[in-house]
């Protein structure tokens, strides 16, 4: 088979079975890779309504269909799982170097059920799979375990994915991370591994992929460097590879893209000498040591940096990104960069996700100006606003499931649970915090958040945070969007199963994601085929919180984030968003019922492939 190994991993850790099974190009060709695969094996293996920690659940680990195959940009690899945040379907993708390792390794995904009896780590080598005794690493954080494997494995090259202590506490903010400080966070993956006591997977080997077209891929990825070097897209891509995401922060806090004060300020809130202090080209001058770069990336927007500060020294943390950035500082009123590093290197040593763990600080932080949490439910800790030592100390309450950390570390809609209060203060979708790019800036965004069957993400598809740069009188119309908003959607799904970062959007000549595929794969895909597969994959994905019994009615986005009430100064002043007249456009276009967003029998017919949801939605 061109462009894949043809083989998945099976791995029940209740039995410590191991089993090797092929797939065929159909398969492939029909689910594309990444988590197109992922949603249709759980919704084969996995029963309905099992929990997200029960034995019976499953988690996926998925290469990208280019990851491996030298197509520029396609470095990303994605977990699969039940999110035990929202009850459903849930996929987390990082870069790094994990998901081509995974191919070299002779697998082009995991997938692990089961409970071991004591903690466990994977170890596949060409096509072979070794489940060895973790008792070494349960406890240690991303960069020991890293370290504690390349002593014990005598390989040159070694790919490996963990989770730190806040995975094996099974926090619904636990990330799985990778490549030291690159982190697949979202939606409680680091949690699911834990409760299986996984404490990680390590591959090596030397399996090299049969490409349908290795000349073509050349000459694409000629045509890739011409338009980042050369092209209209030159600034954008000289402005990541320098400063990296983290770029835009300033601007981004300015417009109303970025979140203030718990969703709840403006720009006004921060004084202007302070506007930049997080941003990339602000604190480089400071903490940068090298550029970092995933694989296969011409950009490279990331970089290590170090710091000495709050008793925490490091020369290889990796640079906050933007996400991280905004949620550790404007979100806080927190002008104290060396908060902001120490921070964003515990939350990767310990595997919390950085968007998720900024978020409930800042919702706990509210609490605490609003006088519902005294400092003696904070443990001695003063969390006022911007308390640069106040919000290190939490972090490390959350670091180590300390006191009031223990209950931050499930995420702010678990606190606000936990506490009786605070639910008007909560900035989530269906109780995952959303990324630091808000609705009422990118109404686009809104529907998106709310009804993608994995809630609260930016990097799914729509019409996305570029809604947010139309003028007021086009973006603020909302029934009106439909037909792009489903294009963008089936879209944005082939480009996150073909492993292609979210950069990729601009760094990519147009169309270029479908060719990479087609060089790489021999599918031939035409445009028309490439969008039909998007939407299979769609709603496979949602084909998989249908069976849970999750319907429109199940999502929802909180009432601050939709501009309910409406803020009162700053570039969002007077904004609410209309999210269902959206979602009812977005449902006809792809041509599911409005009503209850499940989709139409014919719907299904025409995408194919899913003849066993029909019978199961349908009879």
């Amino acid at each position: 088979m061109k462009g894949y190994t043809g083989k998945l991993l099976f791995v029940d850790l209740s039995t410590n079975e191991t089993e090797i099974r092929a797939f065929d190009e159909q398969f492939a060709r029909t689910w594309i890779g990444g988590y197109g695969f992922g949603a249709r094996i759980l919704y084969n293996e996995m029963p309905a309504h099992t929990d997200a920690y029960a034995p019976e659940s499953m988690i996926g680990f998925i290469s990208g269909t280019t990851n491996g195959t030298t197509a520029l940009m396609g470095g990303r690899y994605t977990v699969v799982c039940k999110s035990p945040v929202y009850d459903g379907w849930n996929d987390a993708n990082s870069g790094g170097t994990f998901g081509p390792s995974m191919r070299s390794a002779g697998v082009d995904g995991i997938f692990v059920k089961g409970i071991a009896d004591a903690p466990v780590y994977l170890y596949i080598k060409d096509g072979e799979c070794e489940i060895r005794d973790a008792s070494a690493y349960w406890g240690k954080t991303i960069s020991e375990c890293e370290a504690l494997a390349a002593e014990e494995i005598d390989e040159k090259r070694l790919g490996s994915c963990w989770i730190g202590p806040a995975g094996e506490n099974k926090a619904y903010i636990a990330a799985v991370m990778n490549d030291t400080h690159r982190a697949a966070g979202r939606g409680g993956v680091g949690g699911v591994m834990g409760s299986k006591k996984l404490k990680g997977i390590v591959v090596a080997g030397k399996f090299k992929l049969d490409k349908a077209d290795p000349d073509a891929i050349r000459a694409l990825n000629k045509e890739v460097m011409t338009w980042e070097k050369e092209g209209p897209v030159k600034p954008v891509c000289a402005m990541f590879g320098q400063w990296g995401t983290g770029n835009d922060y300033e601007n981004a806090i300015g417009r109303g893209d970025g979140g203030v004060k718990n969703w709840a300020g403006s720009v006004e809130d921060i004084p202007a000498e302070d506007r930049d202090v997080a941003s990339a080209p602000r604190m480089d001058e400071t903490y940068k040591r090298k550029k970092y770069a995933c694989s296969a990336c011409p950009i490279g927007c990331g970089a290590v940096y170090g710091f000495d500060a709050y008793g925490y020294k490091s020369e290889d943390s990796g640079r906050p990104e933007y996400e991280t950035t905004v949620g550790l500082s404007s979100m806080l009123l927190c002008n104290d960069a060396d908060a902001v590093n120490v921070v964003n290197f515990l939350f990767n040593e310990y595997g919390i996700d950085t968007i998720s763990g900024p978020g409930t600080i800042a919702w706990a932080m509210e609490m605490y100006d609003r006088g519902l949490l005294t400092a003696d439910d904070m443990d001695g800790v003063e969390l006022t606003w911007g308390n640069g030592p106040a919000i290190v100390r939490i972090a490390e309450m959350m670091c180590h499931a300390e006191g009031i950390g223990a209950v931050l570390l499930n995420g702010s809609r678990y606190a606000a649970d936990h506490f009786g209060f605070g639910h008007d203060a909560l900035g989530t979708a269906s109780g995952i915090e959303i990324a630091q790019h808000d609705s009422r800036y990118g109404p686009g965004l809104a529907r998106t958040y709310t009804y993608d069957p994995s809630p609260g993400r930016h990097v799914k598809g729509g019409l996305g945070i570029a809604s947010g740069r139309q003028p007021a009188e086009v973006k603020y119309v909302f029934d009106d969007k439909g037909a792009a908003d489903a294009a963008g959607t089936c879209a944005k799904e082939m480009n996150n199963c073909g492993g292609f970062c979210d950069f990729s959007g601009f760094g990519l000549p147009p169309d270029m994601q479908r060719k990479l595929i087609n060089a790489a794969t021999g599918f031939d895909l035409t445009p028309e085929e490439y969008a039909l597969a998007g939407k299979r994959i769609w709603f496979m994905r949602e084909a998989f919180n249908i069976r849970e019994g999750h319907l429109r009615d199940y999502w929802y986005l909180d009432d601050r984030i939709l501009g309910k009430p409406p803020l009162e100064e700053g570039p969002l002043k007077g904004v609410t968003v209309d999210v269902e007249t959206m979602a009812d456009e977005f449902f006809k276009h792809m041509g599911a019922n409005p009503e209850d967003g499940v989709p139409y029998r014919e719907t299904l017919e025409e995408v194919g492939g899913m003849d066993d949801v029909i019978a199961d939605i349908y009879g």
